[in-house]
């Protein structure tokens, strides 16, 4: 391989954007599916000049991010085949930003090794095909850590473009996934309380500036919220369905969420006139035991049925209302379901009432080996924490209130993978730094 080609990111990693693409091309289809179907419906409602449905009640199933890229593309008349292809090229990218970013701190053959990890990565591979948000949310978590060490590297601190483009990138990050709206006001906390006792630190106040930046931007959304709520700070209203779930006290259930379709609350079907909304209508009890509808329908039948007297944000706040009062009465069952959550974030199991499948083990190596490398270099971290670049302990925080605060909610694997290139960032930092790895040659039993 040429020299020009190894200094080159965006040629060395071309590869793995071409398998990307293959894969994609070959397993996507011409119909909607899961999330998908929820984020065309906002999308063509967005492009229609809506932010709710006229007339309806005010519902907000999650942030306008990812819906206002898709509406880009419906006004454009673009074919959503390349919005799935952009999936491919933002990971892409995403592996090219890791580099650029550890190569500020780590040497050449390790960013390459690390980067050829993130690139095999097979876990982004499981919405590439599809229109989900998961591998802009991945590409936008990469941007902004590469942003942030653009903006600490750069002298100046108000008059430095790079702060406030990773505090806008932050922002559109929180309006792809809400969580990260309250990680905003988690770091922007903990900035403000260290500059009480570092108010010199140049790094700590360039960070505080791109969190306060973040929220500024995000403020025109939490506006419009509030004058369709009434409540502050309010980013969607489908949080109350995902913390019933996880309130679940019932045996052999461990906080995953289950679809109102299977209690006979929802459903899902074509609109006329509509060629590109097509929807795959999938039996969700193929992948769980036999008899799981069943159970279903007894332990939460009676409780959708109050829930689903309200709509919209009512209907948000009869979710919290139960989770409030099952939590209160099973704290302990919680708390598992919580550890389960922990599982199902970072090896895909377990899910309640999920058949055992040989696919699992698939999921424990990467992950794994994350977890592993998290564990062994928390020791040389806290031994060398005034050592470690600040960019390393911040965006350690940064992952740490992500991964606390959604492990509180149903959530999957897809969840961890949005802060996986954070950890590898900074498990880069820790062994190039603080760790040395030596191969004993000498020879046992004196041969």
């Amino acid at each position: 391989m040429k020299k020009q080609q190894l200094n080159n990111p965006y040629l060395l990693f071309l590869p793995f954007l071409l398998v990307y693409i293959g894969y994609v091309l070959i397993v996507q289809k011409s119909v909607l599916w899961g999330d998908e179907i929820r984020h065309y419906d906002e999308a063509m409602r967005f492009a229609s000049g809506h932010f709710i449905k006229p007339g309806g009640p005010v519902e907000i199933r999650n942030g306008p991010g990812y819906p206002l890229f898709i509406t880009l593309f419906l006004w454009l008349h673009i074919p959503l085949l390349l919005l799935k292809l952009l999936n491919a090229v933002v990971t892409y990218l995403s592996i090219v930003l890791l580099f650029k970013s550890m190569r500020y701190y780590v040497s050449y053959r390790l960013a390459l090794l690390v980067c050829v990890f993130w690139g095999c990565y097979f876990h982004n591979l499981d919405f590439m095909p599809y229109l989900y948000s998961e591998n802009v949310a991945v590409f936008l978590s990469v941007f902004l850590l590469f942003l942030s060490i653009k903006a600490i590297h750069n002298q100046n601190v108000l008059k430095n473009k790079y702060v406030y483009l990773a505090g806008l990138v932050f922002a559109y990050l929180a309006l792809t996934k809400v969580i990260f709206g309250y990680v905003i006001i988690c770091m922007l906390g903990i900035n403000v309380l260290l500059l009480f006792f570092m108010p010199k630190a140049g790094s700590i106040k360039k960070t505080a500036l791109i969190n306060l930046v973040a929220l500024l931007a995000v403020v025109p959304y939490l506006s419009l919220t509030y004058s369709l709520t009434g409540k502050v700070f309010y980013w969607a209203s489908s949080g109350g369905n995902n913390l019933y779930w996880m309130s679940s006290y019932y045996p052999g259930e461990y906080g995953s969420w289950f679809s109102a379709t299977m209690l006979e609350m929802d459903s899902i079907s074509h609109k006329p006139g509509d060629s590109k909304r097509k929807v795959d209508i999938i039996d969700k009890g193929a992948a769980y035991i036999p008899g799981t509808i069943d159970s279903i329908q007894k332990h939460h039948e009676a409780a959708y049925k109050d829930i689903y007297r309200f709509d919209g944000v009512q209907r948000d706040e009869a979710f919290k209302k139960h989770f409030f009062e099952n939590v209160k009465a099973h704290p302990k069952k919680y708390l598992i379901n919580c550890f389960s959550n922990i599982g199902r974030m970072l090896f895909n199991f377990p899910y309640s009432y999920s058949t055992q499948k040989p696919g699992t083990l698939l999921r424990i190596p990467l992950n794994g080996i994350v977890v592993l490398f998290t564990l062994l270099c928390m020791l040389p971290t806290i031994l060398n924490w005034r050592k470690l670049p600040y960019l390393s302990r911040y965006f350690l925080f940064f992952s740490a209130v992500y991964f606390g605060g959604s492990i509180l909610g149903s959530a999957e694997l897809r969840m961890f993978s949005i802060i996986a290139p954070l950890l590898l960032f900074w498990i880069a930092v820790i062994l190039e730094q603080f760790v040395r790895i030596r191969l004993k040659s000498d020879q046992p039993f004196n041969l």
